[in-house]
């Protein structure tokens, strides 16, 4: 019995990991292509039911089509009807997978392997190589498939086999929970159904229990997005999730006391077991999708009281564009990441724009609005952080994960310099205004060219972050003896101002120094942004 269980686990375990493979490959090679198809249909429900079927037959995981669908939902990018509809393609879409594994498909493992591998191997860190990824996922489902029907087939007439199954036939409430928590924990329906399919097939599960089982995996897919959305603090992006469970789940639970009957129904329709459950999962889900098309207006309209909007208006400072739903295809991530880098840059930018004069004139209320800001850098730093260390989990490409530490630099940088102006410009301005202290008109002419500098030299980090022009970073570095220059310009005059005795210069002295000294390390993190550009073309020139 042990051993029986052991290889249903390993054969599931490969099925799960077969179609890990297959979404990572689809995703990498196409992922981007994919959003914009789903983008587009945001014209009406039909052409949004058949985008979301599309996508998800192509993924094959209605899990990640709702995650992408949640989070245009979340910037208002579709109204809720559509993005209902999406979900109810996504559920037809992630059963045409199961529909394809019903038919004799032997011949069809090793050539995906053997395809898939070459593929790989030979084009590693193209689409090529992604498209292999996805050939091989497909190769081992199939493979995992056959083991398991292998498997039941010695297995079936064991005992302890027997008498589990004798258990479950009169549970559908157990069989159902049961195979909710397995669809769960493998994140897809695929697996379950298929091994429910190889049960079926082999004869060694009654219909009654297998329909069971379908019932609880459709359950188990439907909570799959529900939770994942839950994680989220934003209404907007729980209502679809939790749609589709009402709609999805409510159907599955409403038809668990009927499975007797429905199976006496069924049991003269077909000889071949697996077929038939591939049928009835693929016509549960489209019968969902049927009756309740026409019918998601009340839906939405009641998701909309259930969850109303709880955002408040949303600070300009708040992480934008880390998509979640963007982190399996990491080239579209990395994208998400560097648009939300420069826009951390922004506020970077803001602050040391608004330092000088905060300094110069005094100005409390202008000193306290540059303070607040380095708070928000912080949180998009620690926001940045966390999305490129979970596009990173999986392995990258060469050019991807380049571009990933590219991007960690410049945040970490832009974080620097946020310190920098918030703990040490501010505190010294916080210092001046207290001590009722002021520059000499040479020393804040001074300190204005120093700042102008150290200004542009930002502007063009942020344009070689985003080109990552060489010409550019060059430039950067080349600004560096400007700002060499012009400090040691600066400490100078103001000792000669020392030594004539102005008394402003002498009240003011070590502040004026410690600021130039911020201004000149503040560049010193600005061209720190360059090296990895330059680093990056170093193979190539």
């Amino acid at each position: 019995m042990f051993t029986v269980l052991l290889h249903l686990a390993g054969g599931v375990a490969l099925l799960t990991w077969g179609l890990h493979m297959v979404e990572s490959g689809i995703m990498r090679a196409w992922g981007a292509g994919l959003r914009h198809v789903m983008a587009g249909s945001l014209g009406n429900r039909f052409k949004a039911f058949f985008a979301g079927m599309g996508v998800t037959a192509v993924l094959q995981s209605s899990t990640a089509t709702g995650l992408i669908a949640s989070a245009f939902a979340g910037r208002k990018l579709m109204t809720p009807v559509t993005g209902l509809a999406i979900m109810l393609g996504a559920n037809v879409g992630s059963t045409l997978i199961v529909q394809a594994f019903s038919l004799d498909l032997s011949w069809l493992s090793p050539a995906c392997l053997v395809i898939g591998m070459a593929l790989f191997e030979r084009g590693k860190g193209s689409q090529h190589g992604n498209v292999g990824r996805a050939l091989i996922g497909l190769g081992l489902m199939l493979l995992a498939l056959a083991l398991l029907v292998g498997t039941m087939r010695q297995a079936e007439s064991a005992p302890a086999v027997r008498s589990i199954l004798a258990v479950l036939s009169g549970q559908p409430l157990l069989t159902a929970a049961i195979a909710a928590a397995l669809t769960w924990a493998a994140h897809s329906s695929t697996p379950v159904v298929l091994l429910v399919m190889s049960l079926s097939g082999s004869h060694a599960m009654a219909l009654d229990t297998a329909l069971s089982m379908v019932l609880g995996a459709n359950i188990g897919s439907a909570l799959n997005p529900y939770i994942e959305g839950a994680k989220s603090e934003d209404n907007l992006r729980k209502r679809l999730p939790t749609g589709n469970l009402l709609l999805r789940g409510g159907v599955c639970l409403l038809l668990l006391p009927f499975v007797s009957v429905l199976a006496s129904l069924l049991h003269t329709s077909s000889s071949d077991g697996a077929q038939l459950i591939a049928h009835v999962h693929t016509l549960l889900n489209l019968a969902i999708a049927l009756l309740f098309i026409g019918l998601l207006d009340p839906l939405a309209t009641a998701l909309e009281r259930l969850l109303p909007d709880n955002r408040e208006a949303e600070s300009p400072d708040a992480p934008r564009y880390l998509d979640p739903s963007a982190i399996a295809s990491p080239s579209l991530a990395l994208a998400c990441a560097t648009r939300e880098a420069l826009h951390m840059g922004d506020v970077v930018g803001d602050m040391l724009r608004r330092s000088l004069p905060a300094l110069l004139q005094g100005d409390r209320r202008l000193v306290g609005e540059v303070m607040r800001r380095d708070d928000a850098v912080d949180s998009l730093h620690e926001a940045i952080k966390l999305y490129v260390t979970a596009v990173t989990r999986e392995g990258l490409e060469p050019a991807d994960a380049r571009r990933a530490m590219s991007i960690m630099s410049f945040v970490i940088n832009m974080e620097h310099i946020g310190d920098i102006v918030d703990k040490n410009l501010m505190e010294l301005a916080s210092k001046k205004i207290k001590g009722k202290l002021c520059f000499s008109a040479e020393g804040a002419t001074e300190l204005q060219a120093l700042h102008e500098q150290v200004l542009e030299s930002f502007q063009r980090a942020q344009a070689a972050f985003v080109s990552s022009c060489v010409k550019t970073a060059e430039r950067i570095l080349d600004d560096k003896v400007i700002v060499r220059d012009l400090e040691r310009e600066g400490a100078d005059n103001h000792l000669l101002r020392l030594r004539d005795g102005r008394p402003e210069s002498i009240l003011s002295s070590s502040l004026h120094l410690d600021v130039l000294r911020d201004l000149k390390r503040i560049h010193s993190h600005i061209c720190a942004t360059a090296y990895p550009i330059l680093e990056q073309q170093a193979p190539q020139s």
